[in-house]
């Protein structure tokens, strides 16, 4: 299944559009010729997670739709929304839904559920933690400094580059042939994030260290850092249970959709980190 040039879905709603996901779904329908409606908070076309009156107007019309929830369909409330947008979706003319979600999230799967009672095509694409947390994510001031702090231990996980997850998105969203489906997208091997900073360091030439602490200390550092103390805990905790080695080994959906092997980390590395001083 590889992303087919316009002959299909001609408009297509990006939700989070400015995020790490979001503009590379967008950019890429766009290079395939199809009209694209990068909704964000503050773009030009407005769509905001906690304003549902923003969902509408930037559904109606669109033939298929990419949903990137905020924060994570695991959170609290994300069924609810799914329901909702949902049913706007399909009022609103929309054929298909694309749902980015969590691989081995229960409570996604919860969201997952409640967006299809919408009864349109819902095709959700389960992604493990992205490569590219650790150069533009939350993660990316602390690896600039040498040091990665996060609730992992010594948990490996299957780091799925996020250029390879947008041409799955992208893929499905595209294909002509009708129906709902899931897709499991991982890198193609695991790695501790001990092993994970060793590799980066090794392109940097610079020291980057792994410290492994505790869901509790972490969401203190995330509160220090200007986040809610509920959504801190929320956060450190998802982590954490993510994190527990459930998720550790690696999955055939990039192979799957677009016939061709995920990138590896040291590629992803390489090429974020190594034209780096």
């Amino acid at each position: 299944m590889m992303p087919q040039e316009n002959t299909g879905v001609a408009t297509v709603l990006v939700t989070a559009a400015t995020g790490k996901t979001g503009h590379r779904v967008a950019d890429r329908l766009t290079a395939l010729g199809h009209e694209v409606r990068r909704g964000s908070r503050g773009g030009t076309v407005p769509f905001d997670w906690a304003d549902r009156a923003t969902w509408e107007p930037a559904l109606r019309g669109a033939d298929a739709a990419y949903v990137n929830y905020y924060p994570d369909l695991a959170a609290p409330g994300a069924p609810e929304d799914m329901r909702a947008l949902g049913r706007l979706a399909a009022g609103a003319g929309v054929r298909r839904l694309v749902l980015l979600s969590g691989r081995g999230e229960p409570q996604a799967v919860v969201a997952e559920d409640a967006l299809r009672e919408c009864g349109l095509e819902v095709r959700a694409v389960r992604a493990s933690f992205f490569a590219q947390n650790f150069s533009e994510g939350a993660l990316a001031d602390g690896v600039a400094a040498g040091e990665l702090v996060f609730p992992a231990g010594a948990t490996a996980e299957p780091f799925v580059d996020a250029d390879d997850l947008a041409d799955v998105l992208v893929a499905v969203l595209t294909d002509e042939r009708p129906g709902s489906s899931v897709h499991e997208v991982t890198g193609p091997r695991s790695l501790t994030f001990a092993q994970a900073a060793e590799e980066i360091a090794a392109v940097t030439g610079g020291p980057v260290v792994y410290t492994g602490v505790t869901a509790g200390a972490y969401a203190g550092l995330l509160t220090d850092f200007g986040l809610p103390a509920p959504e801190a805990r929320w956060l450190a905790e998802l982590f954490a249970e993510l994190l527990d080695g459930h998720n550790s080994a690696t999955a055939d959906g990039v192979r799957e959709v677009l016939g061709r092997d995920p990138r590896d980390f040291a590629d992803f590395a390489k090429e974020a980190f190594g034209t780096r001083p």
